[in-house]
């Protein structure tokens, strides 16, 4: 099954090079898959597969875990639905002043 993943990336907050670095992920992983991003809100960082939104960092304030897409990705190429919410990564550089 042809599948897509869109991501909408905060350019002035510097998530180019994030994009950059899960698309290069998914294409090893999955050569087929098409993907594709555009700069979009301030601050998102924001996932869809087949156009379903499957992470959102504007409301996990958190990347996306790599794995788990990649296992959101290979259901979706296997013809299964797309799972909702994806895992996100552990923030680990936040600090409360």
């Amino acid at each position: 099954m042809d599948v897509e993943v869109n991501v909408e990336y905060c350019n002035k907050c510097g998530y180019l090079n994030k994009f950059e670095d899960l698309a290069k992920h998914i294409r090893e992983t999955h050569p087929s898959v098409k993907v594709n991003g555009h700069e979009g809100r301030r601050a998102s960082f924001e996932i869809t597969v087949n156009g379903t939104l499957v992470h959102s960092k504007l409301a996990t304030l958190a990347y996306p875990d790599y794995q788990d897409l990649s296992k959101i990705v290979s259901d979706a190429e296997e013809g299964k639905p797309v799972r909702t919410p994806c895992k996100a990564q552990p923030i680990t550089d936040c600090v409360i002043a």
